[in-house]
């Protein structure tokens, strides 16, 4: 039986192609924007084929009265028409209706009133530092290092994009305006509340500190309903998230610039001390995986600790292609 998630409608190809057009003209766009775009061009080929499209109407629209935005730049892979003819099953009027209302600023009412298009758009990006946002809905945010997100407000939902790294979120409370947070093909959901969510390559852990909110994995998925002192963690298309109680004065303790270990595993320890890490730790092999490790970290001083491991524990520590291997001294290098 083919259990193969469904594929998205015209409607939500051509919102997504909208989207992008947006993003690639606006002034803050940047090589993560431009390499996040080819991500999802060769995701699926019809993303191709929505956009060029969209690109096609852009054109035409060039001979409106408007201000004419930056020229998209791209990766160096470039975007290029397929060769063979495309059956065309989007509806051409409604791609030209949204092109329009992207360049035209009355138009844009339009779109906004029919959920189209949003009526704010702001990227928020940290490095080496913490950072603290407020939203223009007048939620706030506590925004980890090397963390990298997107606010945009609809008529029907507030959303965020969170592309990497970790972030608190106290929503203001609004039961007709949900706030939704994307994480790759998951997406969680709240009107009001305090939550934290991590995102680390393909893992996602969500952490409740006050309300309550639905986590879905996937889009296929149904939701998980999460609740103060509860943490939900899962990896991207996993159906269900595991779901257990959790310190959360630890888990989060980087709004105060800390990594707590609690006698952990290095097995559990190495993928919170490697979103610090320049070059990421990796165990040769399970001999050292059992190995315990404890202490208060500052954040912005963890590469000291590939450092301080052979000290405190019986391992070697040698540099690899890309990445930094833990042996048992026992072992040879």
């Amino acid at each position: 039986m083919n259990t193969q998630p469904p594929s998205p409608d015209d409607d939500t190809l051509l919102q997504e192609a909208a989207d992008w057009c947006m993003r690639l003209h606006a002034e803050d766009c940047n090589e993560e924007d431009r390499q996040a775009f080819q991500q999802w061009m060769l995701a699926d080929p019809r993303h191709a084929e929505e956009y060029l499209a969209i690109l096609d109407i852009w054109a035409l629209s060039e001979h409106l009265p408007r201000q004419n935005p930056p020229t998209p730049t791209y990766s160096n892979t470039p975007v290029t028409r397929p060769s063979m003819p495309v059956r065309r099953r989007r509806r051409p009027a409604l791609r030209a209706a949204v092109v329009l209302l992207l360049v035209l600023p009355i138009a844009g009412y339009s779109g906004w009133m029919l959920g189209w298009l949003p009526n704010d758009y702001h990227n928020y990006q940290t490095e080496q530092r913490l950072l603290q946002v407020s939203l223009p809905d007048g939620s706030d945010l506590e925004l980890n290092l090397e963390t990298r997100l997107r606010f945009t407000n609809y008529r029907d939902q507030r959303q965020i994009e969170l592309d990497k790294g970790e972030a608190y979120f106290h929503v203001q409370h609004d039961r007709d305006h949900p706030f939704v947070v994307k994480v790759g093909t998951s997406s969680i959901t709240v009107t009001g509340t305090q939550f934290n969510i991590l995102r680390y390559q393909d893992n996602v852990v969500v952490t409740v500190t006050e309300g309550s909110v639905r986590v879905r994995t996937a889009p296929q998925y149904g939701d998980s309903n999460i609740t103060p002192g509860l943490q939900a963690s899962y990896r991207q298309g996993d159906p269900k998230p595991h779901i257990a109680p959790v310190d959360t004065g630890k888990s989060l303790a980087w709004r105060e610039g800390k990594l707590i270990l609690d006698d952990l595993s290095l097995a559990q320890a190495l993928p919170l001390i490697n979103r610090y890490l320049d070059t990421p730790l990796e165990l040769a092999d399970s001999s050292v995986a059992n190995l315990r490790i404890g202490g208060i970290y500052n954040t912005q001083e963890l590469a000291g600790i590939v450092d301080i491991l052979p000290q405190v524990l019986p391992i070697q520590i040698s540099r690899a292609a890309g990445h930094l291997l833990i042996k048992s001294c026992h072992a040879s290098l």
